[in-house]
């Protein structure tokens, strides 16, 4: 039965104290709560159709690429990610803009009362991730999205995402190890974890992967019947690459122009051009235009993000292996012979060593903050892991404090190299861009 519609509404302070509260019901796999909260709703998900997203690095930036291409195209489309940045109201935008607050307190208790309505009936109380999974279908369906570009929380079976149908198509972009505790300790059981998206119907396009990861995708498609295609990075040529964009030719398309640096983000505009191609095979033609100015105009902010450039300060939301390993080729690509200065601030359940081994030997000196929540480590922790490997190491109490003395260590050749979880990013970002303002006002004066 479904619940009623309501005409409460709630606080925006409220529906983020809400939202806290339900950490204690952590992360569950599955898709019997989701399916019962959806159920509630009345199955708004039925009513979309969907570009669904999978994959260990890169769904980020793939999903803004195409959901940009897409509304350059004059498609209304939504779009669903996690973790954000800067603003809990980045989760659910339509055409790059986010929910206003009125629709999201008034939509989050219509959940609220859904969830509270199942607790009486004796069933579970959704995850955070399930309630706004529910959420964002609801306002897409209100707002009439032509499409949605959904990216997977974790994983791709078992996760709330997964409980669509309607997929047109199913997006693999690189699979690595990461979640190993959830996924699988080996490739192809985080890849079959991945493929669960798949779906009879749906068309599968995925970015180059390793030889094992492509066979569990292969054998997916065909058991449910479905066409794979895997873009093919050796028609890429004439790169060029500069701190502010990157041109490159691809198939057909000359001189495409991504504002997004770092070598791997040109094979994540590849993917999404291939998918804007499948689409118009689903009934959704986009002009070549339309490709050239989405690309052109897709923001992504966190990944080899350029922050400032007296000193250079990048941002970039390297996590784990894959990640950490694409980090350092584009430090080495873009800052041979340069003093670099990291920040880091990682999460409790990431390979904080692994990453740690793979990017220590460009730095000259290592700062460490703190990462927030029940998953974060202290800048103490994580300083003492870093010493194993690097000894100019110096633990900091907040990103504040990091990004003042990484400044005072700085000089003009200096490069300051900010990642690890994106969950300190955001504060980090507008510390930075805040301070580069009050030194350009004072300078101008």
């Amino acid at each position: 039965m479904e619940a009623a519609k309501t005409e409460k509404t709630m606080t925006y302070d409220e529906v983020l104290d809400y939202m806290e509260s339900l950490q204690g019901y952590g992360i569950v796999p599955g898709l019997t709560n989701v399916a019962n909260l959806c159920e509630k709703l009345g199955n708004p998900q039925n009513d979309l159709q969907f570009v669904h997203i999978a994959g260990t690095n890169g769904k980020g930036s793939t999903l803004a690429f195409i959901s940009t291409i897409l509304k350059e195209a004059g498609y209304r489309v939504g779009r669903y990610i996690s973790p954000t940045i800067f603003e809990y109201r980045e989760r659910f935008q339509i055409n790059g803009r986010m929910i206003t607050k009125k629709d999201l307190c008034r939509l989050m208790m219509e959940v609220k009362e859904a969830c509270e309505c199942l607790m009486k009936e004796g069933k579970p109380h959704p995850t955070p991730f399930e309630v706004e999974t529910a959420l964002s279908f609801l306002y897409f369906k209100e707002q009439k999205c032509d499409l949605v570009v959904l990216e997977t929380g974790m994983g791709g079976t078992l996760d709330a995402t997964n409980i669509i149908q309607n997929t047109l198509v199913a997006v693999i972009t690189s699979v690595s190890m990461d979640h190993m505790g959830m996924l699988g300790n080996s490739l192809s059981a985080i890849a079959e974890q991945k493929a669960g998206i798949i779906k009879p119907g749906c068309i599968v396009v995925s970015s180059m992967q390793q030889r094992e990861v492509l066979e569990v995708l292969e054998e997916k498609c065909q058991e449910t019947n479905v066409s794979l295609s895997v873009t093919n990075t050796r028609q890429i040529r004439s790169v060029k690459s500069s701190l502010e964009r990157q041109k490159f030719t691809y198939d057909t398309y000359e001189n495409l122009e991504i504002p997004l640096i770092g070598r791997y983000q040109i094979s994540n505009a590849v993917l999404a051009v291939e998918v804007i191609r499948t689409l118009a095979n689903c009934g959704y033609p986009v002009s070549e235009k339309a490709i050239y100015k989405g690309l052109k105009e897709t923001k992504w902010p966190g990944r080899f993000d350029v922050l400032c450039k007296k000193p250079l300060f990048i941002a970039d939301g390297a996590h784990n292996r894959d990640g950490a390993m694409r980090l350092a080729q584009s430090i080495e690509f873009y800052f041979t012979n340069k003093k670099i200065i990291y920040i880091m601030g990682m999460l409790r359940d990431k390979e904080q060593e692994e990453i740690i081994k793979m990017t220590h030997f460009y730095a000259q000196q290592i700062l460490t903050v703190p990462t927030k929540g029940s998953r974060g480590t202290s800048s103490y922790e994580l300083a003492c892991v870093v010493k194993k490997y690097h000894e100019n190491v110096t633990a900091l109490d907040s990103v504040q404090e990091a990004v003042e003395l990484s400044f005072l260590m700085a000089d003009k050749d200096t490069v300051i190299v900010a990642f690890g979880s994106l969950s300190y990013l955001g504060e980090l970002i507008e510390t930075v861009e805040n301070r580069d303002k009050i030194r350009s006002d004072s300078h101008g004066k």
